[in-house]
Order: C-alpha cells, then structure tokens, then sequence
C-alpha cells in the first residue's frame, strides 16, 4: 500500500501489540504492527537456534490464507528473531487483509488475527439501537412474504432486518469494498434467526468505513430466508450516506490508488481532484495530502504520468497543468499549515509566471511552452495563484505587483465577452477568439478576481468577480433550469475527461464568493447545484454523474464524481 512487502521493521513509523503474545515452550510470539503504515511483523524470543517465526495473511477473514510470509529462523547463538513487514490492507485493490503471527518452536502456535473487527464511529456488532437514524438507501426485497430491508445512519453504519414472518427466518448483511462485485470475509454479517413467538428481527449494525486500512465507501446489502425454504433474497448494493458531503467523498476515495499516489490515468485531474477532496473538510483523508505529494514530486517520463513528462516539482510543458498543482498545494497549505506544500506551489508559479509575455498581446501567460496560445485558463490560474502566494508570504510585494497587473491585463484583454461570459482564449491577433464558454473558464475567472481583491482591497476587483458569478447564473449558455449545463451535456453529446470536472470548479469559487460575500444569491444557486446532483444525478452506491439535472446519454467514473462532490460540499 504506502510500502511494498518485505519493508525492514526498522522502518516502521509506530510499533503497537493489539493482540496479546503467545507461548510456545517458553518462547514468545509476538504480533507487531504499525497503523501509520498500514504493515505488521511477527517475532519469536527467549528462544534457540532454528525457531522460527513467520506471518499469515488472509483476504476472506481468516477462512484461507498466505502462510508462510517472510518466515526467519533463529541464527546461531541468537535467542530470537523477526519477520519483514507486511502489508495488512490493499485498498488500491479493495481487499481487507487480516495478519497473525505465528512460530515454530517444537510446536507450532499463532496470534490472534488482527482487525477482524472493522471499527469506525462505532465498531462491527454494535446494537442497532445505538443506531443515529434509520435510512433505507435502496428499495426493500420481498420472500415468501417476507420483507428484508437494509438500513444506515448518520454514522455510515449498517443493518438488516427482517418483517412480517416467523420463527426460523434469517435475515443478515453483506459487506463488499468492491462496490459489491466480490464480498469475501463479508458474507452473513450478524446472521440473526428470528425467536419463537415472533414475527420480526433484525442484525446488529456494521461498519462501511475502515479508516485504519485505508477503505472508504464499503457497500452492504441485506439477505434473508424463509425458515421453510433454502433460497434467500437480497437487497440491491447501497453505500450510506452520512451527509452529501461525506457519501460523495467516500465514493471518490474508492478510486485512490494509494500505491501510485494519484487517481489513474489523468494528471492535472488528480490536482483538482485533491483539491476537492481538501474542499471536503474531512480529516480522515489528510494522508492522502502528503501520499500525493511525496510520491509525485519526483520526475516521470512521458506516458506515466501525463501525455508529457513531469520534470519534478509536479512541473511539464502543459503551463496550465503545472498550475493546477500550485492550487491545490496552497490548498494543501491551507488545509494543513505545513510550509512545504506552500514553498512548492510558489516554485510552481514561479515556472509558471516565466511564460507571462508582455511581447504578444501587452501581457498574459502563454498555455503551453511553445507559446502558441493565450487563454483563459491558464490566466485565470495565474491571478489566483499569485494573489494567493502573496497573501501567505509575509512581507511580500513581488507576487502583489505580479497579481495586480495580470488582473488589470485580463480586463482589458477582451477575455470577458459582452455577455459577462469567459471564451476560451484570444486570436493570434488578441481578439476574442469566440471559441466555447466553459464553466471552468467561468469559475477561475470568479476565484482569481476576488483573491486579487483580497490581496489589494481594491473593490474593482471584487465587482468584476461576481459580474461574471451573476453572468454565467443567468445565461442560458451556462445554466438550463437552474441548473449548471456545460455544451457537452446537451442533446447526445458526451463531455471528454477533461470536461467531466468543469462545473465542480466553478462552483468552488463560486463557493468561495458565496462565503466572502454572503450572498443568499449565490448560497441558493449552489444549494440547487446540490439538490439536483442528489436527486437526478446519483445512484445507491453514491456516484455521480456528468449530467447534474440527470438525464442520458450519461457518464459517471471518478472525475466527475470528483466535480459532484464540489456541488454537494457543505449541503
């Protein structure tokens, strides 16, 4: 996971014993494990020349497993030894592991399994009467005249029950997290059988959530049986929902790759995708900020990354793709407090503002390295970046006087049609070139004016940001009944990859305005972004789709989830 199999125990960032040793002919076996790495070893003392000691690893709790794993034996005179490390969890591949130790010493004996018990806001088996509400996330299943329901709360936890039946009716949950394509070791969860004399039962509620192995957005069905009858019959697979925020965040972690560090296969996608994670306020993801960061800081060839290579410093021919990552590294600032990640976004807008060219058009910053275009993307990154760099650095002036003259550049530069509305770009003789008004264009526009008036207080500024906010709510270009609708939405069109996470970031700045001006405008405007998402737009599992009024042909994988979880955040 953050480490491969076999990582010395030297290396562990924590050593804790969660279940107790065990004695073979005097000798001790020891379970040792570390959470911040996700890893465990196994060792053996008090022992002699050729003991061993060695880990096993199961992905069915506990029914089968991988013996054997990295097994040592007791040197020479040595009294004891240990195992290398291995990993107990595999979310990149959404397998939950379990790990026990075990050793030979004229007898073989092993450790409690680890975590077989998924733990949470609550832990496995907690009564359901300890439940924070009761929501039904999919439709009933019926047998024999039975009803078998599933059940969620606030807390993402999760039971079954069973009604309307008789002694001998069972009735348990199912747990998969692989959006219940596979559910090894959550099979039969709580299986409970009703008692004599009555006519209903129900399980005790499970966890969907396993923050100490890295699993968000686990899904559970329920199943039951007729006492009389061998079939059973299950609900449909849901995943809970806590709050919006919290269910369409939890579905975005699913696609983390925690091994790779991104979300595969787009670049500057799992900047904006950080972002929006960040957006969510939820603390339990704050490991993926610095996974992100410490995997990736580094260099790639073309094709491992992006279509070009990245030269370190998250930093490629793509300008615009270079300054996603400086945002999201302010955010990660923000977000955290640790320096580093500000000290890389402001090496990020450094490389970007080389491009910034007074030679072509009076100004403005070029879209790609060989400076054959100027757009509204890559200059609407650059006013907020420099605005945001200058407000984090004390004393400084530099990137104050490069924020305040992109601003007054991107005003005049005729970017910002007649209709309050962002094109895509300016001709090769600095004219509007007319080309589509996206949302993004839009947002980035919102963001980088009101951040430049944050850093100069001058209300221009400000006025400009919610001109465009107020042109794009009202123009039918941009929203259809009140609700966001990018060009590639419409009739049978379908929006690309990078398109999929365009109107999320618009309504982050929006966001953004919302809040630094407290407007009830714009507060009901991105309310009914969220209430269309939640209820056109999403499935059981709590995935969203491009097409936020709903409606098909539709697309839906982890960029546009990432986009519908900036229309949800805070509703």
């Amino acid at each position: 996971m953050l480490s491969c199999d076999t990582l010395d125990p030297s290396r562990a960032a924590q050593e804790i014993f969660p279940v107790p040793e065990k004695q073979i002919n005097g000798r001790r076996l020891v379970l040792h494990v570390s959470d911040r790495d996700g890893m465990a070893w196994g060792s053996i003392d008090n022992g002699v020349a050729g003991d061993s000691v060695w880990l096993d690893r199961s992905w069915d709790g506990g029914a089968s497993w991988e013996g054997l794993l990295g097994r040592a034996s007791i040197p020479g005179t040595w009294t004891g030894t240990r195992t290398l490390m291995y990993n107990i969890t595999d979310p990149g591949h959404h397998r939950r592991g379990l790990i026990r130790a075990c050793g030979d010493a004229a007898a073989v004996t092993c450790t409690d399994w680890i975590y077989p018990t998924v733990c949470d806001v609550l832990c496995d088996r907690t009564s359901a009467a300890q439940a924070s509400g009761d929501l039904q996330p999919v439709p009933p299943t019926t047998l024999f005249g039975r009803v078998i329901r599933l059940h969620t709360d606030a807390n993402a936890m999760a039971w079954a029950s069973i009604e309307a039946g008789g002694a001998g009716d069972e009735v348990w949950l199912d747990r998969s997290w692989d959006s219940g394509a596979s559910w090894p070791g959550g099979s039969s969860l709580g299986r409970t059988v009703t008692p004599a004399g009555a006519v209903s039962t129900r399980t005790t509620m499970f966890a969907t959530r396993d923050p100490r192995g890295r699993h968000f957005g686990g899904a559970v069905r329920a199943c039951g049986r007729e006492a009389a009858h061998q079939e059973g019959s299950c609900t449909a697979w849901a995943r809970p929902v806590p709050t919006r925020t919290r269910a369409a965040a939890d579905a975005l972690l699913y696609s983390y790759d925690p091994t790779t560090a991104w979300w595969p296969t787009s670049w500057w996608n799992s900047a904006t995708t950080l972002s929006a994670v960040m957006d969510s306020g939820i603390r339990d993801y704050d490991w993926v900020i610095a996974r992100t960061f410490d995997v990736n800081r580094g260099t790639f060839a073309a094709g491992q990354r992006s279509t070009d290579p990245v030269e370190g410093n998250f930093i490629s021919r793509s300008i615009d793709d270079s300054a996603w990552w400086g945002l999201t590294w302010v955010a990660a600032y923000d977000h955290t407090g640790d320096q580093r990640y500000l000290a890389m976004a402001t090496t990020i807008a450094a490389y970007v503002h080389q491009y910034w060219d007074t030679r072509t058009c009076g100004g403005g910053v070029w879209w790609d390295r060989e400076r054959t275009y100027k757009n509204a993307v890559t200059n609407g990154q650059y006013l907020r970046l420099t605005a945001a760099i200058h407000r984090r650095t004390p004393g400084d002036s530099l990137w104050l006087q490069r924020a305040r003259t992109a601003a007054d550049w991107y005003l005049g530069s005729g970017l910002v049609n007649s209709a309050g509305l962002v094109n895509d770009g300016l001709t090769g003789d600095c004219r509007n070139n007319g080309q589509t008004v996206w949302t993004y264009n839009q947002g980035l526009g919102i963001g980088g004016f009101l951040e430049v008036w944050r850093a100069t207080g001058d209300t221009r500024y400000l006025d400009t940001a919610k001109r465009l906010a107020d042109s794009a709510i009202a123009s039918p270009v941009l929203t259809r009944g009140g609700v966001l609708t990018e060009s590639c939405d419409v009739g049978s069109n379908s929006c690309d990859d990078n398109q999929k996470q365009f109107k999320g970031i618009f309504v982050r700045y929006l966001n953004d305005l919302a809040k630094a001006t407290n407007s009830a405008a714009y507060q009901r405007f991105a309310r009914q972004q969220s209430d269309s998402v939640w209820a056109a737009d999403r499935d059981a599992l709590n995935r969203i789709g491009q097409r936020w009024a709903g409606g098909s042909p539709n697309q839906q994988d982890w960029r546009t989830q990432a986009s519908g979880l900036n229309a949800v955040i805070g509703t």
